[in-house]
């Protein structure tokens, strides 16, 4: 008969209540110091049915301590995770339109996962939720279904998701990442889709004298949608004929945020060529005649992009009447941010420097402009082929 181990000082064994009519039930309790979780020194507790499940818990839990791998269980949740991560974020004095960014991108996890113990999320948890990303349907924090989510999106969120996890594992809560186990979707993104000269002097005919004609020429002139919603008169020198970009509107959900542009390149003060200078001249006209027609009802919010009232549009506002526009106007989609491309692209083809297209841009990088907003259009590359055989014809014709 084999000796009887003695039982390591971790491992007591515990009889427990009998049954009734039965004998005491036996268990085994691991009591082991697991090191500091949390700044705090914390022991593990746990009873197993068997000896030799408790020694091998023993055995386990003690290399893990050993390795530096050991994760106290807890009962922390996936929303947890992500509140703190955000609050990490707004300590480090992150941008509010950027966090609230994050935050928007995350209510879709929170409501699908949140509840999640962080320790118990699995890999098939997220892919689970990106195969409903990407079908669409999911419902957003105002109730509406949500849209199919493109690629790009659906990566963006797994990437900030992944961070937060990232934070979880150096804090000790999990012991990896799943979220990185992930597959991202392959698809390039949207390329730009900057509108010809032909569809840009349409348009500007289809909008001539509209009260928001002023949105889409300071959209076809480069400014970001945020620019065209922050702008004020106050910012506009029509005698000295310059603008001065110096602040932002965005919007994340029903929340509005104003700000100063997010770079240093993106405050900039531009000269007005005369069309635009005609255009805000006529705004103002627009405005001032709403003004005198309701009186004291009318609010002069300071705004250039307002409504009969004089109150400013949100950027969603702004950004929801684009498409009606352009379909007013007969002209195929775009998107407005396509409008800005127009822009870069139209100066690049007249043979403006990359230089000067990227300062009136407000880029930082002269090489990001070149690459990302320098979008030749199809009969731009034919005038380019064309100059390239008149070329070759020169020289065949010389015998050279």
């Amino acid at each position: 008969m084999a000796e009887r181990r003695q039982l390591p000082p971790q491992i007591k064994r515990v009889e427990l209540a009998a049954r009734r009519g039965g004998r005491p039930v036996v268990r085994y309790q691991l009591t082991v110091d697991v090191g500091q979780v949390d700044g705090k020194r914390k022991q593990l507790r746990k009873r197993y049915r068997t000896e030799a499940e408790a020694r091998d818990a023993l055995d386990t839990i003690r290399g893990d301590v050993a390795k530096g791998t050991y994760v106290h269980p807890t009962e922390r949740t996936v929303k947890a995770a992500i509140d703190d991560w955000l609050a990490g974020k707004r300590a480090a004095d992150r941008a509010e339109s950027t966090v609230d960014g994050y935050a928007e991108k995350f209510s879709v996890v929170i409501d699908q996962l949140g509840d999640v113990q962080v320790q118990k999320l699995t890999k098939r948890h997220v892919a689970d939720l990106v195969i409903a990303l990407r079908a669409g349907g999911l419902l957003s924090p105002t109730g509406k279904a949500r849209k199919p989510w493109s690629p790009r999106s659906v990566n963006y969120l797994l990437g900030i998701l992944e961070s937060v996890l990232d934070s979880e594992v150096k804090q000790g809560h999990v012991v990896r990442n799943v979220v990185a186990l992930v597959d991202r979707i392959d698809g390039d993104a949207k390329p730009p889709d900057p509108l010809t000269e032909a569809e840009v002097e349409t348009l500007l005919a289809h909008i001539e004298g509209d009260r928001y004609a002023i949105a889409w020429h300071l959209a076809l002139a480069g400014l970001r949608l945020g620019e065209i919603c922050g702008m004020r008169w106050s910012a506009i020198d029509l005698d000295a004929k310059t603008i001065t970009v110096e602040n932002t509107r965005l919007q994340r959900g029903k929340k509005q945020i104003e700000k100063t542009p997010k770079s240093r390149a993106g405050r900039r003060k531009l000269p007005l060529p005369d069309h635009l200078v005609a255009v805000l001249k006529a705004t103002r006209k627009i405005q001032a005649a709403d003004r005198l027609k309701l009186g004291e009802a009318y609010e002069p919010s300071g705004y250039v992009v307002v409504n009969e009232a004089g109150a400013a549009l949100t950027p969603n506002a702004v950004e929801d009447r684009w498409p009606r526009v352009l379909k007013a106007a007969g002209l195929r989609h775009h998107r407005l941010h396509d409008a800005r491309h127009t822009c870069g692209t139209l100066m690049h083809l007249k043979g403006v420097p990359i230089a000067v297209i990227s300062a009136w841009l407000g880029h930082a990088s002269k090489a990001f402009t070149l690459q990302t907003y320098v979008n030749p259009k199809p009969e731009a590359l034919a005038v380019a082929a064309q100059s390239f055989a008149q070329v070759v014809t020169i020289r065949d014709k010389s015998g050279s």
